[in-house]
């Protein structure tokens, strides 16, 4: 029994040591205490990959498909305490829709930059016309920068009619993009705002309850947020339970992701797969027959919402359009940069393949040591580094430049606007001097007299008249 005995112990032993390891590994992380970063970077690793951008540090690139975008894929509103609040279907949701910002980079696609301050989502917002929208955040700013109204980059809004707005399935009642820059024009900023007095934060609260009941004719329904105790959200019986702890302000600098990947091996978001989460509705198509199709099922409502009003159903019109890439219009500096990255990513995979072949076919040469990357390799990766380097120099500068010159051109429009005031209220003063002028000449100048013309008519009458015709 004893030889047992001490088996028995022994593999005990070993099942306690490897359940340790594995927490070690995975640590817990709990509502009450105050994390870091690091809580970003372990809890979201498993979906998608941490990368070291220039300029934002280390940003997380979603493992999904190319049409998505943030607070727009598999998602919806709802009204909280803290205003409105975007509930993600994504098991990561509860930290990029709540902490930090989203960026969009045109060869990567949509990418995420961690804050610590949580929020209902980070967004800003427009209403008007009959229509809501919104759009994300850019890194770098606030809910004061977000009220400005030059933030018009239609690929990065959202926007759906008023009388959608609060649906479930609300990806499936987005506007036509082409009609977008017509929205935006004849809409305004939202800024309602709601304060978080235990976190002391302000937090933008999105369309007043009140106007989104009267547009919709229906009660909303406002949920608590209560803290969840583990890394996640769920929504259910009056409440949405979501992990949000205090972030450390400042990122420790020893904190680093377990896995970061090289930016060279992330997949293009135009290789990414395709899928049909997303409808666009023009707003000529999304009239009173829309309602009626709720109690349809879900594919025979988007036949039915794809169908032409004034045609009768075809095979071709009841296919089910593929969604667009999100891609966010570029200054021509930044399309250069992207053009120039691309030229010098094909020009290493090149010189890499070709330093392969060589390695191979030189005799001699063992298989581990064409597997290690050669000296030149090395050379060009650095030299890559230090261009991306220079050319984010280069744009910065061309930035600034540029803000220069439109603030010049701006100001010259002005001294423009004003200089051409003040001709023209010249002019009046003048014209209205004229005017005055003339009326009092015309008043100064006497009203001839016609009584000496008439007496002088009468007398040369009489001197032509003869004596004896008088006497008659």
């Amino acid at each position: 029994m004893k030889p047992l005995t001490k088996l028995t112990y022994i593999s005990l032993i070993f099942l306690l040591s490897n359940s340790c390891a594995v927490q070690q590994q995975q640590p817990q992380y709990t509502q009450d205490q105050e994390v870091g970063f690091q809580v970003f970077y372990d809890e979201l690793s498993p979906y998608g990959n941490w990368v070291d951008y220039s300029n934002y540090g280390y940003i997380w690139i979603p493992d999904v498909r190319r049409e998505f975008a943030p607070y727009s894929t598999n998602g919806h509103w709802v009204m909280t305490d803290y205003g409105w609040t975007w509930v993600s279907d994504y098991r990561w949701g509860w930290a990029p829709f709540h902490y930090g910002r989203w960026d969009y980079d045109d060869y990567y696609g949509w990418f995420w930059v961690p804050g610590n301050e949580w929020g209902p989502a980070w967004v800003t917002w427009r209403g008007g016309n009959g229509y809501y929208g919104w759009a994300p955040m850019r890194p770098g700013m606030n809910i004061n920068s977000s009220y400005n109204d030059e933030y018009r980059d239609i690929n990065r809004w959202h926007f759906v009619r008023d009388r959608d707005f609060g649906r479930n399935d609300l990806d499936r009642y987005y506007v036509n993009r082409g009609n977008y820059t017509t929205i935006i024009n004849n809409s305004t900023v939202i800024n309602n705002t709601t304060v978080d007095r235990r976190r002391n934060t302000t937090y933008v609260a999105g369309p007043p309850e009140e106007n989104v009941q009267r547009a919709t004719g229906r009660n909303i329904n406002r949920l608590r947020i209560q803290d969840n105790q583990r890394p996640g959200e769920k929504l259910g019986n009056n409440e949405l339970k979501i992990y949000r702890p205090q972030v450390e302000r400042t990122a420790d600098r020893r904190t680093a992701p377990s896995k970061v990947t090289d930016i060279r091996n992330i997949k293009p978001v135009r290789e990414r797969g395709s899928g049909n989460s997303r409808n666009d509705i023009t707003p000529i198509e999304n009239t009173g027959e829309q309602r009626q199709t709720d109690q349809i099922p879900q594919r025979e409502r988007r036949r039915i919402i794809k169908q032409p009003v004034d045609q009768p159903p075809t095979e071709k019109s009841t296919q089910i359009p593929q969604n667009r890439t999100m891609s966010p219009e570029m200054t021509p500096a930044q399309k250069d940069q992207n053009e120039r990255r691309r030229t010098e990513r094909k020009r290493i995979q090149e010189a890499e393949r070709q330093n392969r072949q060589l390695e191979q076919n030189r005799p001699g040469v063992s298989q581990q040591s064409t597997a290690q990357p050669p000296v030149s390799e090395q050379k060009e990766i650095q030299q890559e580094q230090q261009i991306r380097q220079d050319r984010t120099k280069e744009v910065q500068l061309q930035k600034q430049q540029q803000q220069q010159i439109q603030q010049q051109q701006k100001q010259v429009e002005r001294q423009q606007q004003q200089l051409e005031r003040q001709q023209q209220m010249q002019r009046r003063r003048m014209e209205r001097q004229q005017t005055r002028e003339q009326q009092q000449i015309e008043k100064s100048q006497p009203i001839p007299s016609t009584q000496p013309a008439q007496q002088q008519n009468e007398q040369e009458q009489k001197e032509a008249t003869p004596s004896g015709s008088r006497r008659r």
